[in-house]
């Protein structure tokens, strides 16, 4: 079965071909970074506005890719949610049209269940095991029994990572997305430097809170002496990332010891964060537990696990009908 994926759920436009599930004959993503830079956020009206633009070549050029048409396409998978509902209602109409036009059985998809089972197109993981999904918009961790069978163990009960990174950035001048920047800063700075407080660490079982930690380094960069900040910036980097790593690692690996599963993956946009990969598998082999993460193009928002969970789901039998919506909030 060859199945075209198309996700549109936040700054992302990307569409996919898999086939049998696991075989990527093609993954595009157009990044609106530029465009949501000057706001320092992710606008939804831009968003929308972006999608609506670049929807439709972004098809054609995974369709290219694979050197594919239409009419080799056997079905649809799209993401339904969670995300902003405008840039989710992009994605869900184009599906719908294609769908309907070509009378190509389409199913909706969940995009944490996307980022949850993500790591198939790489490797096979042995279920069940702990999920651990990290990014701007979410952080939590789940159980995940088998495809289609997910247990929410704990999440963030404020700012996911991803904000908190990209807002602690903003602070510290370093522009938008920040994430990715704190990352490469922290590599020249001291992670002992400065001890930020861990939210949550060693409280609440396996779940998150991450605003506290963003409002004592916001706090603390605001205190410093402008013309001292910015020989300090490195430190403060390495020390807020090294912050948030300890608890992710920390939570995580405890959830997997308690759940007695040999495997931990790691998916989401800041699941690319080197700290995090690094003492993600360091804390996890010392457990005896083994630490998978995507390839970078996976962990981010991407159309190709879209359509590897739907080869999933349309093969079970499931389909979709014209009056699905989009869910703006949708938990697995």
């Amino acid at each position: 079965m060859k199945v075209l994926g198309i996700e549109s759920s936040c700054d992302e436009t990307a569409a996919a071909v898999v086939e049998g599930g696991r075989k990527v004959l093609s993954n595009i993503v157009v990044s609106q970074v530029k465009d949501h830079a000057l706001f320092g956020g992710v606008v939804p009206e831009v968003a929308s506005r972006k999608h609506t633009e670049a929807i439709v070549p972004v098809i054609n050029a995974a369709l290219g890719d694979a050197g594919l048409g239409l009419d080799d396409i056997d079905g649809i998978a799209v993401t339904q949610g969670p995300g902003l509902v405008g840039a989710l209602l992009v994605g869900l109409s184009v599906a719908k049209s294609l769908a309907f036009a070509r009378n190509i059985p389409f199913v909706g998809i969940n995009h944490i269940e996307g980022h949850l089972t993500a790591i198939f197109l790489e490797e096979e993981v042995e279920f069940p095991y702990v999920g651990l999904i990290v990014s701007g918009g979410h952080t939590s961790i789940y159980l995940v029994k088998d495809l289609g069978d997910y247990q929410l163990l704990g999440k963030t009960i404020d700012d996911a990572a991803g904000e908190a990174f990209d807002k602690v950035a903003k602070v510290l001048g370093l522009g938008y997305p920040g994430g990715a920047l704190m990352d490469r800063l922290a590599k020249q700075g001291d992670c002992k430097a400065i001890r930020f407080p861990r939210g949550l660490l060693g409280k609440a079982k396996f779940n998150f809170s991450f605003s506290g930690m963003k409002t004592a380094a916001s706090q603390y960069i605001k205190k410093q002496h402008e013309d001292l900040i910015g020989g300090m910036t490195n430190d403060i980097a390495a020390s807020f990332q090294e912050a948030i790593v300890d608890v992710l690692v920390k939570k995580t690996v405890a959830a997997a010891e308690q759940s007695d599963v040999k495997s931990i993956v790691i998916s989401g946009g800041v699941a690319c964060n080197s700290r995090l990969r690094a003492r993600m598998a360091e804390i996890a082999k010392e457990a005896g537990i083994k630490t998978c993460f995507p390839s970078p193009v996976f962990c981010t928002d991407n159309a190709a696990m879209i359509a590897a969970l739907g080869d999933y789901y349309l093969k079970s039998g499931k389909r979709s009908d014209l009056a699905m919506n989009a869910v703006a909030r949708w938990e697995v």
